[in-house]
């Protein structure tokens, strides 16, 4: 039977339903299990001394003070420390070399961002060991600080001396020629667009609990890879696998901050060892603006040509990406994601994208929502907008012109992967349908002769993610030195009752209930009797966890396949015990039973008995009820939308306001269309986030000017409008389920949507293009040198960002 046929086959009604989140009510009503929650007896807590310097030698630490006070068990050093393995650094393409700077959990010799830790206190009460750090005495000498990664890359002050420069590698992805592209082109404009740094900001600070029991140590982190942690944890701890168990509770968001191996980790089991007792850390926020994982940070320059009918002959996207101090797990790898989506939704026969990573004094960066899909999508989007109005077209008809049409899927792009379904004209007819543009450009102009400046911006996106399969991904492929399959096991109990066991490990994404409803379906009984286990390294298979928009389209595949063992073996019980053909058997209405008498029949828990109390099974059947699948897929899955952004800037002040947006996602046929627009919703508020509030900033002395929610603005409900949301449904053939990834779909699509709106807005003016973030500082100072006549065509490109 093929996919498609499966898909179609009958079901227990549960997939596509808006059930409500399983998960929700305990965590609704305080009854939730966070690491901070997690208390033991005899329980010590940490606290880390960090580098108030961005570059320096540290001349010496004195340790005395802090060890004199009652209340501290202990201090450490680097060098007490420096049994533990430098962090791990894991992408490793094939040709490239790949210069990586060791990262010790803590620093030895220099530091070389603020926040750096160099020491570690333990004591008996939470606040005084932070108290006790205060009186650890470091002495730093300055060494010279680089901030601007175009200044780090020309090596006037290398950071990291045994690499004699602080360029980190080169890498590219290309196809076609882009210079015959760009000789063909009647058009060719070039932009220099700014993808500004940025944090996670979720809502949990991170955390760790550590304890050694005989030879064994367990570990709850609030982590999105508890097994990827447990793997890497081993070998810096030098641990064997099976004695280390590491357990991600619930986990209060993660958006890619949490998707690392940290040093704090590493640190606490080797403390919980040496000490002979549990050992307690939990992030401050001030911690976590210094020390854990930052995104974006690219500078990107781009050339685009075109003809004069609007269609793109070439792309030539040049990243300059600023990776911070370090490499940590993915770093240098988040720039290259960027070249696999650089085409986006477009016929484009020449795309080339060259990557450079470079080192600066600051937190390294590393995954953080969409992970470098939102800085290509900007990056196209923006253009797509630049060459309208170079070419005097709309910016839509450009688009269309330019769309991969849908006969042509399975599509094979410039760059050679396979785009596995889409349909993007017909995501922008539908969110065509709930805009009036007409109507809206007859209200922007009678709005502009009145002085206000109202705009409207769009963007036609599509995403790569379900991060799989090995063979692209891994060692032989790009490089990463890992497997991206998924795991699942499906328990059925003598009872009839659930227990599925996945290697996704969620953070919020309502994997509990998705999941419940697929397996519900394809067994037969209601969501609340399958009980979903994830985030344990100790309960069920080994898994890869939850990243990349992979939960549903590679651990929920899992999940089908071994529900659907299950479900076949069921089939075969049945079928002997009413003496039927297993083909004549049929799951309906929350029984097996034969085909046209539908009195004849079992439930899953009847069926389920007999399997366990074996008195009459078939011939070479084994007792019990239980299936495991791990699933690599073909092919990634390819999401895509299309988004609308209205905005009003107040030309006196600067001040954007988002008056509308408006999105329309395809991630396949929905699981829960409830979740699908809460994630949605937060994707967009992220993006939004970024393009209009969020900065990472750092002076040029390399400290860290945003270090807490007073400086670092994340944006509330008060600051948008309610989204407007829609979805197209366009199967994908790489899965039964015909899904497709959601989580990151509104972050990668609304930056460019609000950018673009916002210079709709302002053309009037004279501005023509903007870098973000649009802080209402940076959009007077546009429309101000507009008016000097400094803000025609690019200049503006040379703003902001760093």
């Amino acid at each position: 039977m093929s996919i498609t046929e499966e898909r179609a086959a009958s079901t227990n009604g549960f997939i596509g339903q808006r059930v409500r989140r399983l998960e929700d009510p305990p965590l609704l009503t305080g009854q939730g299990r966070y690491v901070d929650d997690i208390n033991l007896v005899g329980q010590l807590y940490v606290a880390f001394v960090r580098s108030p310097e961005a570059h320096a030698k540290i001349a010496s630490i004195d340790t005395s003070a802090a060890t004199a006070r009652e209340d501290v068990v202990a201090v450490f050093t680097g060098e007490d420390v420096a049994v533990l393995a430098p962090l791990p650094m894991v992408w490793a393409p094939p040709g490239v070399e790949m210069r990586t700077p060791e990262h010790w959990p803590v620093a030895r010799g220099n530091v070389n961002h603020v926040g750096d830790p160099v020491a570690v206190v333990v004591g008996t009460d939470r606040y005084s060991v932070v108290d006790a750090t205060e009186d650890v005495v470091v002495e730093y000498e300055s060494l010279p600080v680089v901030v601007d990664p175009e200044e780090a890359l020309k090596d006037s002050s290398v950071i990291h001396e045994a690499l004699g420069t602080n360029k980190s590698h080169e890498w590219g992805l290309g196809g076609g020629d882009v210079e015959a592209g760009l000789a063909e082109a009647d058009v060719v404009i070039e932009r220099r667009i700014v993808n500004h740094r940025i944090a996670g900001g979720a809502i949990e600070p991170r955390g760790v609990v550590a304890e050694w029991r005989g030879d064994e140590l367990t570990l709850w982190s609030a982590t999105q890879i508890p097994h990827i942690l447990r793997l890497l944890l081993a070998g810096m701890l030098g641990v064997p696998e099976d004695k280390l168990r590491v357990i991600a509770p619930d986990v209060g968001g993660g958006f890619g901050s949490k998707l690392n191996v940290y040093g704090e980790e590493a640190t606490l089991g080797w403390l919980a060892r040496k000490l002979g007792r549990p050992v307690k850390w939990i992030e401050t926020r001030s911690e976590g603006m210094q020390a854990t994982h930052h995104g974006r940070d690219q500078i990107d320059y781009v050339k685009m040509g075109a003809k004069r009918d609007g269609t793109v002959t070439t792309l030539h996207i040049k990243v300059l990406a600023d990776l911070g101090a370090y490499h940590m797990l993915l770093t240098p790898f988040i720039p290259a994601f960027t070249a696999f989506v650089a085409g986006g939704c477009y016929k484009i026969p020449n795309v080339q994208t060259d990557v450079v990573g470079v080192f600066t004094n600051k937190m390294a960066t590393d995954a953080i929502r969409g992970a470098g899909r939102p800085e290509a999508t900007h990056i196209l989007e923006v253009m797509m907008d630049q060459m309208a109005a170079e070419l005097g077209m709309d910016p839509l008809e450009l688009r269309r012109k330019n769309f991969i049409p849908p006969e042509d899927f399975p599509a094979t792009v410039a760059v050679g992967i396979v785009y596995d379904s889409g349909n993007y004209p017909g995501a922008l007819d539908r969110l065509l349908a709930n805009l009036d543009l007409e109507a809206f450009r007859r209200e922007q102009a009678e709005l502009r002769e009145r002085g206000i400046y109202r705009g409207i911006g769009f963007s036609t996106y599509m995403e790569i993610c379900g991060l799989a399969p090995s063979r692209v991904v891994g060692p032989s492929g790009v490089g990463i030195q890992a497997g991206f399959w998924e795991s699942a096991l499906i328990r059925v109990h003598p009872s009839g009752s659930i227990t599925a066991y996945t290697g996704a490990s969620p953070h919020g994404q309502g994997i509990d209930t998705t999941f419940a409803q697929i397996v519900a379906d394809k067994l037969g009984v209601t969501p609340d009797q399958v009980d979903v286990i994830h985030g344990d390294t100790g309960r069920g298979p080994f898994g890869m966890d939850t990243y990349g928009s992979r939960s549903l389209a590679v651990g929920g595949e899992a999940l089908v396949r071994a529900s659907n063992k299950v479900h076949d073996k069921v089939k075969r019980l049945v079928a002997h015990l009413l003496e039927a053909a297993p083909d004549d058997i049929e799951l309906r209405d929350g029984k097996f039973s034969v085909k046209g008498s539908p009195d004849r029949g079992m439930t899953l828990a009847e069926a389920s008995l007999a399997a366990y109390v074996p008195e009459n099974l078939p011939e070479g059947m084994e007792p019990g009820l239980e299936e495991t699948n791990f699933y690599d897929p073909e092919n990634f899955v390819y999401p895509f939308g299309a988004h609308a952004a209205i905005v009003d800037v107040d030309a006196e002040t600067g001040k954007v306001s988002v008056v509308r947006y408006v999105a329309v996602d395809d991630c396949g046929p929905a699981i829960n269309p409830m979740i699908i627009d809460g994630q949605v919703h937060g994707g967009i508020a992220h993006g939004l986030g970024q393009a209009l509030f969020e900065h990472v900033a750092y002076d040029e002395d390399g400290q860290l000017v945003t270090g807490t929610f007073v400086d670092y603005a994340l944006p509330t409900a008060a600051e948008f409008p309610s989204f407007e949301t829609d979805r197209t449904e366009t199967p994908s053939p790489v899965n039964e389920l015909g899904v497709k990834g959601v989580g990151e779909a509104g972050t990668i699509a609304s930056s460019p949507t609000v950018v673009n709106a916002v210079v709709d807005a302002l053309r009037p003016l004279g501005v023509t293009f903007m870098n973000m973030p649009l802080s209402p500082m940076r959009v007077w100072e546009a429309i101000q040198a507009a008016k000097g006549g400094e803000g025609k065509g690019p200049a503006l490109a040379e703003g902001g960002g760093q």
